[in-house]
């Protein structure tokens, strides 16, 4: 979900908004209890690439989906080693990395207008229970407007870690990055209260 959309006719760009949003869902959770052993990672990635090639996504294009979580990823295998062990890292980092990457397949191939509309539609019903349709497609796009710009501040803080020497340091990444999110997840509810999202 860091790139804009990739504009063709594939398979995967003529399926509906609703059905990928569904699939890549079930997809995620499917493979997330079918990888039990780290060599089980191998076939999930497998047939993510294949998803990749039928959606016919230049090679940069998914590159640019993963360089920017690549980092984390690290992070979490780190410290799942060191709490756990290092099966349970694999397969922990694995099937992270494919529910990534095949929601960022979702992202490439679906305009967020359509995955907005769908989503509308879809929680028309919670009406009867007090929840707003909009309301609800107002999360998605602060969602998905909010993966690009954590994955830059992301990048800055890696950048400035290694311009300052810090190597390899955890601490070093994750806190200005808490720090970054947090200030701007402030600074985007006082612009939501001004407009009277709120109300």
């Amino acid at each position: 979900m860091f790139a804009t959309f990739q504009p063709g006719d594939s398979l995967l760009h003529r399926l509906s908004a609703g059905v990928k949003i569904l699939l890549v869902c079930g997809l995620i959770v499917a493979l997330t209890v079918a990888i039990r052993e780290p060599w089980h990672v191998l076939p999930a990635l497998g047939l993510t690439v294949a998803l990749y090639v039928v959606g016919r996504i230049r090679p940069r294009a998914a590159w640019d989906q993963l360089r920017p979580v690549l980092p984390v990823l690290t992070a979490i295998l780190l410290l799942q080693w060191l709490v756990a062990d290092l099966d349970t890292a694999l397969r922990v980092c694995g099937a992270l990395l494919v529910a990534i990457s095949v929601a960022a397949l979702v992202a490439l191939t679906t305009r967020v207008s359509d995955m907005l509309d769908s989503v509308t539609r879809a929680a028309r019903p919670l009406r009867h229970v007090g929840v707003s349709p909009d309301r609800v497609a107002l999360v998605l796009v602060l969602t998905v407007r909010a993966i690009p710009l954590l994955a830059a501040q992301l990048r800055q803080v890696t950048e400035a870690r290694k311009a300052r020497g810090l190597g390899m340091s955890v601490r070093a990444l994750v806190v200005p990055t808490v720090l970054g999110a947090l200030t701007t997840a402030d600074q985007l509810g006082d612009a939501l209260a001004a407009r009277g999202v709120d109300d």
